[in-house]
């Protein structure tokens, strides 16, 4: 019985990482896509009530629940697959939503380590207001930050008229 919960746990964690891969490159791809008519709202008001770009996560919300749904009988896997995309969910929305951009009113702060450095990273892709030149796509994992600041410059010097 126990490696049965191992199992389960392991496709909540790969679920998990997966879901940070499928969420950089559906923020790099649709949201600075054709997704831009509604991620801008998130460039240029960042933080400050609801905003278009929640329809994003509204989008994963309603898919995620779908999971939960399908998930009986010969598809039980898809529950586990679920949790850890709820898991993620929950996660993305304490770090981006309240930590970075402060939204909802918390103001908590992250000085040093893995938190600040997630903090700069969000803070450097936002520090472009169109769709071109943004680096940074992930939510809960960030490059170096001097390899992001190098990118970014580049970038700015590859835009210029």
């Amino acid at each position: 019985m126990i490696w049965l919960w191992a199992a389960r746990l392991l496709v909540v964690w790969v679920t998990i990482l997966a879901m940070e891969g499928v969420a950089a490159l559906g923020h790099r791809f649709v949201m600075h896509g054709a997704g831009w008519v509604w991620h801008r709202s998130h460039h240029v008001s960042a933080g400050r009530g609801l905003e278009a770009n929640d329809i994003f996560s509204l989008g994963f919300a309603i898919l995620t629940i779908g999971l939960f749904v399908l998930a009986g009988g010969p598809r039980a896997w898809l529950y586990w697959v679920a949790v850890g995309v709820t898991i993620y969910g929950v996660l993305y929305a304490w770090l981006h939503e309240f930590l970075v951009h402060r939204r909802l009113g918390w103001r908590p702060t992250a000085r040093r380590g893995y938190l600040a450095r997630l903090v700069v990273a969000h803070h450097l892709h936002h520090a472009t207001r169109t769709r071109q030149g943004a680096v940074s796509f992930g939510f809960l994992y960030a490059p170096p930050l001097p390899a992001l600041r190098s990118r970014l410059r580049a970038k700015a010097g590859s835009l210029a008229p």
